[in-house]
């Protein structure tokens, strides 16, 4: 995850709460992004490093364990940078370039200078990022699905002139793929300031539920509304555990039998049951900032470690290892 601000809903249904159960079958390596956070985000650094912080807390908070996993920090793996390079020398320009979100984020982030190589670069970087742990499996949403075809594409260049060095991820898709954003966009993000974020109080949470979009054409409660596609709806599916609840608010909406502030007022319920224990849970570990700096600069310790051994050997392919 890059460190670009504080973590929301969209990141606990898009990435944490899928990976928190991959510990249990899987070795697994969470990291910090701060090189990719740069990538757009290098005209003001000043919180990069306090954001790493909460955010590993918010790991925490939503039940990922260093204990199980190993979490780290990008920069603190040099070797990254280094594979990334060497992955440059045999990628062409225009493989970069086709990425999906390559036009997509310029166009959506027109307030900021992505003219960078280090912004052309980033599903390479990722790519760097993948490899260097022998990642068989790589847990993302549909979004990310183009990156990580292209990085399988590298690796099978890359292969191709230095030998068998590198493993070819595959794509784990996540369940539940994007959360649409509190004014109805398509999806929550931090840029677009439409987010629920996981440090949020009980009272700001529900502030922000009853603002929500939901269907424009129901300006009165016994006006048949729509469920498909309303992001109260969406939400209700992926944080109300009450099913009944659920089905029966939907069936009085579609019926008009039911307002809206009682839908947004179970449903903010609903999400503070949900945030209330990781809220705990991330208090606990920000009350201990010398544990919490421990815990990554260990296991950015042992990524290093991992990392070594991956460059001793994609160096020794390429030839460029000196003795």
């Amino acid at each position: 995850m890059r460190p670009t601000g504080r973590l929301h809903l969209g990141h606990l249904v898009g990435a944490l709460g899928n990976w928190v159960p991959l510990q249990d079958q899987y070795d697994c390596f969470y990291f910090v992004a701060d090189w990719h956070a740069l990538t757009s985000d290098f005209a003001d650094t000043s919180q990069l490093t306090s954001y790493t912080y909460e955010n590993v807390a918010d790991w925490i908070g939503a039940g990922l364990d260093p204990e199980r996993s190993t979490f780290f920090v990008q920069s603190l793996v040099p070797e990254h940078a280094e594979l990334y390079l060497l992955l440059s020398m045999v990628v062409p320009v225009p493989w970069l370039e086709r990425v999906p979100t390559y036009k997509e984020q310029q166009e959506n982030l027109k307030d900021k200078d992505l003219s960078s190589i280090g912004f052309l670069g980033y599903p390479l970087l990722q790519t760097a990022d993948v490899t260097m742990y022998d990642a068989r499996f790589v847990p993302v949403g549909a979004d990310q699905v183009a990156h990580l075809e292209l990085g399988r594409e590298v690796v099978r260049r890359f292969n191709n002139f230095f030998g068998d060095v590198l493993v070819e991820p595959e794509p784990m898709l996540t369940k539940f793929e994007r959360l649409p954003g509190l004014d109805g966009d398509k999806k929550m993000s931090k840029s677009l300031g439409n987010t629920i974020h996981l440090s949020d109080t009980a009272g700001e949470v529900k502030k922000k539920v009853m603002r929500m979009y939901t269907d424009p054409k129901r300006v009165r409660a016994d006006i048949p509304g729509t469920v498909e596609g309303n992001p109260v709806f969406t939400y209700h599916d992926a944080f109300n555990p009450n099913t009944e609840e659920v089905e029966d608010l939907k069936t009085r909406y579609r019926a008009g039998q039911v307002g809206d502030v009682e839908v947004k007022t179970k449903l903010a319920t609903a999400l503070n049951a949900r945030l209330d224990p990781i809220r705990e849970r991330r208090a606990a570990i920000l009350a201990k900032p010398d544990q919490l700096k421990e815990i990554l600069f260990d296991g950015s310790k042992r990524a290093r470690a991992e990392a070594q051994k991956t460059m001793a050997r994609v160096r020794d392919a390429v030839k460029i290892t000196y003795r």
